[in-house]
């Protein structure tokens, strides 16, 4: 069949007409349209409306052409605005009247790919009900079927390697379908229509029960989609379960699922195969077998997350409000942060001196039959060693894994590209991202401004995300974590170049921190060929344009809201290079996209040992001491840390190894050393998350901080702290007093700074609004002084959002250009 290509952009009725009551028009559907059973959609729209023609796939979307009354034509254009497949995103829908040519039949044309791909890609998605109705039915030829999958659930983003999507451009190429698969693959009326992902136990990958340290068994040089067949399996030589009943099997016979439930029934843990890389987990009950977990991963005291086998199970551990049960549920399938019950019936290592569990569903069918046989939540944290990237290579889980876990649930089915599992809360009713990942990327966010350029930004050093942008569209990637590590950074660069092929995106701009030390940074400017100054071309024509850390988490909440500013913008965060060399953190801005005026900040205080203090709060808190003029003299803090007390009053004294910052974060360290939650921590923003979590309800007064100038005397504060220490007050009232006390001098200085540019709009950004108790003081207190608060919805407020604020700021700089 020959194709017309769609007139991207005209809209609006056709205006040529052909035979009496009949019209042709020419149609062009934008956004993710392909793998999620579009075609067979509009194939059943036409049918039903009686209209002729074709749909079919290329880079850009789906093209359609159809032909019959107007009537039935303009009912096609509002069904594919106004409902499209449960796993479709419609961006556009643009249409225009071409000659009738007299089509009798509506097709299915087969997929072109001639031109730039500008398609998207689905995220991954959770297993629909059709598909688990499936999976639990003894007749059904999918029963137990660990890889079941159609049109509206699966598999998409981590299996991709090319587009436009088909199965030849996944990792699934290496599966030929059976003729049962085949036959379903093909019709446009069943459920899997072109679902990449199709398989069953006859032709689907296999799964694996494998004790650590022996061979996992993947088939070697499973095709990733490509001739080379390049290698995503572990050694050749190890046992497989192949032929007919290929989906299931053992390295020492049995159901592996029967046989990994058992397993962890006796109190190991397993490292399990999932849609974006490994998990590890354990049962959560079981407090030696968790204890286990924490101590070989090399995770102290940082959270796990817990999978429940349903609802109820997920009710009986937390409470679940009306918006957390819709996202448990959700087709993204996140981890939701919530409240849990006095009595919870999960081991004490699980999440150790913490209020809230990170709860979520099973999301895969490997997951829901594995709960299915157990019955009991589980622990699932990510298959690393803490500060290391997820594993998703066979060799490399096998390899970084087997100190871990006692045994491997696995498969040969390659995964392309990790994916960790997505985090929020939610606040005042909507979600409050915390990691954006698994279920969510690539999906585009869309920018108030559009690039004249492609533009990459390269993100921050911790919870680092990477942003493509194309037009007005911000692909934000999936978590990457800290660069801190080779393999991270390995991570990051795969990332960037496997989403820009996917994308067909070659930046021209990169976007990046003014740290000059951020390894995200280094890559900027190594990428720039000739090492171009900032806002100059690069030897390759490539241009840099440095964005101040603050201005970035700032620009993201704006342009996440469809904003430009000017607006107010309170960030506050662990530290971020400020213009002046100092480590911003605690900042009050007037903020647009195109650039921003430092209105207030906290004062500047020294970090004794730099890094070091951020490990050891109490040497923050001997610092805001001496900026206080308090004697620290008698303090716990003081006797707890006797030994090296005084060398860091030197080193304070000195000025040497002292760099200076106005970060809330390490105000919040400080204050958590003084009242004795802790005076040193394990992961980023623990001593915070502890201070939070012992603050007493009820408690409305605060310690005052007054102004000197632009600077918020946050000492004024920790004043107030010592004082009540001294007078005996209960550390939980200490906190609650700090935090409104720290709230309102925030609004004070924000609505100070509103009135003074004559503007009532305020954006809070920064990793320390992840405390919902400051949060809601400061989002409050702004709404009664009048001004409307902007806060996160789509990215997070900590620096996984970064790179978005990046791509915003680039973009209007380069339109002003």
């Amino acid at each position: 069949m020959s194709i017309a290509r769609s007139d991207r952009g005209a809209s609006g009725p056709a205006t040529v007409t052909g035979p009496p009551g009949v019209q042709r028009r020419r149609v062009r559907v934008s956004g993710i349209v392909q793998g999620v059973g579009f075609r067979p959609f509009v194939y059943g729209l036409a049918g039903e409306l009686g209209l002729a023609g074709f749909v079919g796939n290329d880079e850009s979307g789906v093209f359609i052409e159809a032909e019959g009354p107007p009537a039935a034509l303009d009912a096609l254009l509002s069904a594919l605005r106004e409902r499209p497949p449960p796993l479709a995103v419609v961006t556009d829908v643009a249409a225009t009247g071409i000659a009738v040519l007299g089509d009798t039949a509506f097709a299915i044309a087969a997929s072109a790919s001639t031109g730039r791909r500008a398609t998207l890609i689905s995220p991954d998605t959770a297993t629909c009900a059709d598909c688990l109705a499936e999976l639990r039915d003894p007749v059904d030829r999918r029963y137990r079927h660990p890889f079941i999958n159609c049109t509206n659930c699966g598999p998409r983003f981590t299996i991709v390697t090319g587009v436009p999507y088909d199965r030849a451009v996944t990792t699934m190429a290496g599966f030929p379908m059976c003729a049962a698969c085949a036959a379903e693959y093909h019709d446009p009326a069943d459920r899997r229509f072109h679902a990449q992902p199709v398989c069953c136990p006859e032709c689907g990958p296999t799964l694996r029960f494998t004790p650590a340290g022996r061979d996992m068994g993947t088939a070697a040089g499973r095709d990733m989609g490509t001739a080379a067949g390049r290698e995503m399996g572990t050694a050749a030589g190890g046992e497989a379960a192949t032929g007919a009943g290929r989906g299931t099997g053992t390295g020492g016979g049995g159901d592996p699922i029967a046989v990994a439930a058992q397993a962890l029934r006796d109190g190991a843990v397993l490292a399990i195969k999932g849609l974006g890389g490994y998990h590890l987990a354990a049962l959560a009950a079981d407090e030696t077998a968790v204890a286990a977990l924490r101590a070989r991963k090399h995770r102290e005291d940082k959270p796990f997350a817990v999978l429940a086998p349903d609802l109820a199970a997920a009710r009986a551990l937390c409470e679940v409000g009306p918006v957390e049960e819709a996202e448990l549920a959700s087709r993204r399938a996140p981890i939701v942060l919530l409240l849990r019950r006095p009595v919870a019936g999960v081991a004490p290592s699980v999440a150790p001196g913490n209020a809230h569990l990170g709860m979520l569903l099973p999301y895969t069918p490997l997951h829901h039959l594995l709960l299915d046989d157990l019955r009991e939540p589980i622990v699932l944290t990510s298959g690393n060693v803490s500060d290391e990237p997820i594993a998703h290579l066979d060799d490399d889980a096998c390899a970084r894994l087997s100190g871990i876990a006692d045994a491997f649930l696995t498969h040969d089915r390659p995964i392309r590209t990790r994916a960790d599992d997505s985090v929020l809360r939610v606040v005042r009713g909507r979600t409050y991202p915390i990691r954006r990942s698994r279920g969510y990327t690539p999906e585009p966010v869309a920018l108030p401004i559009a690039a004249p350029r492609p533009v990459l930004g390269c993100g921050a050093e911790l919870k680092n995300t990477f942003c493509l942008l194309r037009g007005a569209e911000a692909f934000c990637s999936h978590h990457v974590g800290d660069l801190e590590n080779a393999e991270t950074l390995r991570a990051y660069t795969d990332g960037i170049a496997h989403l820009g092929r996917l994308l067909d995106v070659e930046p021209a701009v990169l976007a990046h921190d003014l740290h000059p030390e951020y390894l995200s940074t280094k890559y900027a400017r190594q990428r720039a060929a000739g090492d171009g100054e900032d806002g100059e071309d690069g030897g390759d024509g490539t241009v840099l344009i440095g964005v101040q850390h603050h201005h970035a988490h700032l620009a993201a909440c704006l342009a996440e809201h469809g904003e430009t500013g000017p607006t107010i913008g309170i960030a506050c965060d662990g530290l971020g290079y400020g213009t002046d060399g100092v480590l911003w953190g605690g900042e009050i801005m007037e903020v647009s996209l195109t650039g921003f005026r430092r209105w207030a900040h906290l004062e500047p205080v020294a970090l004794p040992g730099g890094t070091t203090a951020i490990r050891q709060p109490w040497r923050t808190a001997a610092s805001y001491l001496r900026t206080a003029g308090i004697d620290a003299g008698g303090l716990d803090v003081t006797r707890r840390n006797r030994a090296q007390w005084a060398a860091v009053a030197r080193l304070l004294e000195s000025g040497v190894q002292c760099p200076i910052t106005t970060s809330a974060g390490r105000l919040f360290d400080a204050v958590a050393a003084l009242v004795g939650v802790r005076d040193r921590v394990n992961y980023e923003g623990q001593a915070a998350i502890e201070l939070e979590q012992i603050a007493a309800a009820g408690v409305r007064d605060g310690y005052r901080a007054g102004r000197d100038g632009k600077s918020i005397r946050a000492a004024d504060l920790v004043r107030g702290v010592v004082g009540d220490l001294r007078s005996g007050v209960d550390a939980g009232v200490i906190s609650a007093r700090f935090h409104n006390g720290l709230a309102d001098a925030l609004v004070a200085a924000a609505a100070d700074a509103a009135t003074d540019a004559g503007l009532d709009v305020v954006a809070l950004s920064g990793g320390v609004f992840q405390n919902l108790l400051l949060l809601e003081r400061v989002s409050s207190g702004c709404e009664r002084a009048g001004l409307r608060v902007l806060t996160h919805s789509r990215v997070p407020c900590n620096d996984g959002g970064v790179s978005l604020g990046q791509v915003a700021v680039a973009a209007a700089v380069l339109g002003g250009r």
